[in-house]
């Protein structure tokens, strides 16, 4: 009886304590619940920290930083090199000056010691570059060629590719807008380049503007007026996914072949339906109180990652919204403004909404809404969709939006900013995507109330909300570094703050 109670309180004791079988270890639980922030360090200010790259080698964070000088309109535009070795104790050790290459840096991605930058020409309609350093001496491993405004760049997860959006706008009298591309660099080639336009689509432009792709830049000219953004690729290397914001949809990639698949309109989404309700004016004098209205949002994604499941392609969109604004075009008007005339019928009530409390505040695009092309509005469409969604990375169907709960998680939590109410509101603007603990999480940054929403998303069809983390002003990079790569060995969760050149570092708690 007495060495049956001994096994047995053995039996208890190893079970409670989680031990691991091969190392015989106590193993502790990452619960993504429950982060916090451990360090911070400012590196500038407006311009400074907008995009953060991690290299497990070094233990080194490379943070662009394309900081504007105080009383002038010139900036410094260069990439800070971070030791990253305790993130409560950062520090810059170097930098790395982009006067050599051309104008601002607008994003990294690093994999096996070298660190590639996205960097635009100091004219911007011109091709711009992709540099490669290496993150132990910053020193320069090869120069490539790019198109018009790299905004985006991402090494696939394999190491062998490394992909950049090229933008392409247009200067602002839209005298010369270049085409919108994609670059696709074989490393093994010795950084071989293809750069990739939309041109094997135009003849669909009818179709695809009937399903809610924008085509409407001065010329109506189909491959100039596509805007890449973003970029994300699957876990095999063999897709990529980029968001074309301005356009509202997604375009598929084929990589093996450097070709272009497919193109997935977004289509809008009814701010009339249950879920979906809003607050449309920043002079209601109410903060944050939603209801339905006779909007409808356009998605126009900026950031995009990418979660398989089931063998099913997940692409997880932060719906920012973007207006063009140019001399030879400003899409942005006020519902209450004199051109825009609202159709009698299908707004019988439309001398309330053009007030202030109502829809009067309101931007709006005036490049939608004529359906009968009568010289009036039929229907309304603003900016954005206040949330993020879920696409079907095959077919582009949407599977999941948050609809109004991360406007609604901000006013819980006081982060709301009110006067955000008649643009774009919270403005979702970067997504990432990692596994914490046994949950895939996402993390989306809000970038007009300055934090991060995380979101339970094993069931990628069904998030699930977990927490909401302030961090600096305008957060623009949100990076996750799994526990494998973090110097603490705990994952870590680094968000770079464009308009106060912060970068904050959070981790969860253990169970």
């Amino acid at each position: 009886m007495k060495h049956y109670l001994l096994l047995c309180l053995l039996a208890i004791g190893l079970v409670s304590c989680k031990k691991d079988r091969i190392t015989d270890e106590v193993t502790e639980i990452e619960d993504p619940s429950t982060f916090a922030e451990v360090g911070s360090i400012d590196i500038g200010d407006v311009g400074a920290a907008e995009i953060s790259a991690f290299d497990p080698s070094t233990n080194r964070l490379f943070v662009v930083n394309n900081f504007l000088v105080p009383n002038s309109t010139s900036t410094i535009n260069k990439i800070d090199v971070i030791d990253f070795k305790d993130p409560s104790k950062m520090s810059v050790l170097s930098s790395i000056s982009m006067v050599p290459y051309g104008g601002a840096v607008n994003s990294l991605s690093v994999y096996d010691g070298k660190v590639a930058a996205a960097i635009e020409s100091t004219d911007k309609q011109a091709n711009g570059k992709v540099v490669v350093f290496k993150t132990s001496d910053n020193s320069e491993v090869k120069v490539i060629n790019v198109g018009a405004l790299p905004d985006m760049i991402t090494y696939s997860p394999d190491g062998k590719y490394i992909l950049t959006a090229n933008e392409g706008e247009p200067n602002t009298t839209y005298t010369n807008d270049p085409s919108g591309t994609i670059s696709i660099i074989t490393v093994a080639n010795d950084y071989a380049v293809t750069t990739i336009d939309f041109s094997a689509f135009a003849s669909q432009q009818a179709a695809l503007t009937a399903k809610g792709f924008r085509i409407f830049g001065p010329g109506n000219n189909f491959v100039k007026d596509i805007e890449p953004e973003y970029i994300t690729v699957s876990e095999d290397s063999k897709t990529a996914w980029v968001t074309l914001q301005e356009n509202n949809g997604i375009a598929k990639i084929d990589i093996a072949t450097k070709t272009i698949t497919s193109i997935f309109p977004l289509g809008f989404k009814d701010y009339n339906l249950d879920g979906n309700e809003i607050d449309p004016s920043d002079l209601d004098s109410k903060v944050g109180v939603a209801a339905k209205w006779p909007v409808k949002g356009v998605y126009m994604p900026d950031g995009i990652a990418v979660y398989t499941s089931g063998g099913v392609p997940y692409l997880f969109t932060a719906n920012e919204g973007d207006a063009r604004e140019y001399t030879a075009i400003t899409e942005a008007v006020r519902v209450k403004n004199n051109a825009v005339v609202l159709d009698p019928t299908i707004f019988p009530n439309r001398t309330a909404l053009k007030t202030d409390a109502q829809l009067g505040r309101l931007n709006i695009t005036n490049t939608l809404g004529d359906i009968d092309g009568d010289g009036d509005y039929d229907a309304l469409y603003s900016f954005g969709a206040r949330s993020f969604s879920v696409w079907n990375g095959n077919d582009g169907a949407q599977v999941f939006d948050s609809k109004n709960e991360l406007d609604t998680k901000a006013v819980a939590t006081t982060f709301y900013d009110d006067n955000r109410s008649d643009d774009k509101s919270i403005e979702p603007e970067g997504i990432t995507i990692g596994k914490i603990g046994n949950k895939t999480v996402a993390f989306v940054g809000m970038e007009r109330i300055d934090a991060v929403a995380v979101y339970d998303i094993s069931t990628p069809t069904k998030p699930v909300f977990l927490q909401i983390l302030k961090c600096g002003d305008a957060p623009e990079g949100v990076l996750i570094i799994p526990a494998s790569k973090s110097p603490t060995k705990k994952s870590l969760l680094v968000v770079s703050s464009e308009d106060d050149g912060v970068v904050k570092v959070y981790t969860p708690k253990t169970i």
